[in-house]
């Protein structure tokens, strides 16, 4: 008679299951690989071993490429998974790759989309599963979309057991989420608040946004494995949690015990002004408001729970940074743009109000 692994979890009993994700050391899937190997679940992580040193221990590694389909083909065609998750899947052939893969070996496969795939500009604030999706700002949200589109079209005509999901902004121990960056990360606006400098916030920064930490990403994520009632089905996985991107951006500043000399500009001018993506990244997702009704998860998932706050989730996150020097990449250039948009900016400003002073008129 086989032997059949039971484990209980949060006094509930869990079946042992063998997954597999495709990628594995991202900000969101190593939360989930270390969640659920501790849950004792039988983990293959499928990437090209550039940063497996990140994996914990207990998982097994498949070193290839996933753009070889001939290669990936050979190393798989005797295993069979409960679940296939794919993380850096992005466009339609992407997909089209896995299904070609997976059909037949899989009880279940995750797509990892992206809650930016909603329409912009949000007809409302309150963002369901059922919010239309439409996003002419960012082709990667385009593309999301016509991920999903073909995955959906798979599952009804031929029941390929596919969830959806949609994470937004989730964050971790090694990179503070913001939502004005250069392309080496958030450091050096970490940096420049760090040192009294002035840092960029899109807008007014009153737009309502949620951070989730990856950790309370991965609960949501894995009671979404193996579950029935998931087939067929899209699922944001956010905390509960909602703030102003002024309020995330004094967070930061509070967690590093210094003053926020905040300048606000408008998403518009800085899309336009940006050589790094504002566009997309600013007017398709980060300027709207969007506030994630997560009732679809809970009903799923009924023990989900976000538990952690974002002031101090950000607090465990600065400090980490801090003592890693690794995870401190410069961005010269960037940092001398945020200067020269703050000088000419505020340099206008004065010029137009001398130009049109009225005080002598009245």
């Amino acid at each position: 008679m086989p032997l059949l692994l039971v484990f209980i979890v949060n006094n509930s009993y869990l079946c042992a299951m063998k997954i597999l994700f495709i990628g594995g050391t991202g900000t969101i899937s190593t939360a989930i690989s270390k969640l659920l190997i501790a849950q004792g679940h039988d983990l293959y992580l499928l990437n090209r071993g550039q940063r497996n040193h990140v994996l914990p221990e207990g998982a097994h590694t498949l070193v290839a490429d996933i753009q070889d389909e001939t290669t990936v083909a050979d190393l798989i065609k005797d295993i069979h998974w409960d679940c296939v998750a794919d993380f850096i899947a992005f466009v339609p052939e992407h997909v089209q790759r896995d299904y070609r893969l997976f059909r037949g070996k899989t009880k279940q496969y995750i797509f990892i989309s992206s809650a930016s795939v909603y329409q912009k500009p949000l007809s409302d604030y309150r963002v369901t599963e059922a919010t239309p999706l439409a996003n002419p700002y960012w082709q990667y949200s385009r593309d999301k979309i016509a991920c999903e589109d073909y995955l959906m079209k798979i599952y009804r005509e031929e029941q390929f057991p596919v969830t959806i999901v949609r994470p937004s902004h989730t964050y971790d121990e090694r990179k503070a989420p913001l939502g004005v960056h250069g392309p080496n990360g958030t450091w050096s606006v970490v940096r420049r608040i760090k040192e009294g400098k002035p840092v960029i916030i899109h807008g007014d920064g009153t737009a309502l946004w949620t951070m989730t930490h990856n950790s309370d990403f991965a609960k949501g994520f894995a009671g979404l494995i193996g579950n029935i009632h998931a087939l067929g089905e899209a699922v944001q996985i956010t905390s509960g949690e909602t703030l102003t991107w002024n309020q995330i951006y004094q967070c930061i500043a509070d967690a590093l015990n210094v003053p926020l000399k905040a300048v606000h500009v408008s998403s518009e001018f800085l899309a336009a002004a940006g050589s790094y993506d504002f566009y997309g990244g600013l007017l398709g997702d980060k300027a709207v408001s969007s506030v994630f009704d997560s009732t679809k998860l809970k009903r799923l998932v009924p023990d989900f729970v976000a538990t952690k706050r974002f002031d101090q989730g950000i607090k465990e996150t600065i400090h980490s940074i801090l003592a890693h020097p690794e995870w401190q990449p410069e961005d010269k250039k960037f940092d001398a743009w945020c200067d020269t948009i703050i000088e000419k900016i505020q340099k206008l400003a004065k010029e137009i109000k001398a130009d049109y002073d009225y005080s002598n008129e009245i």
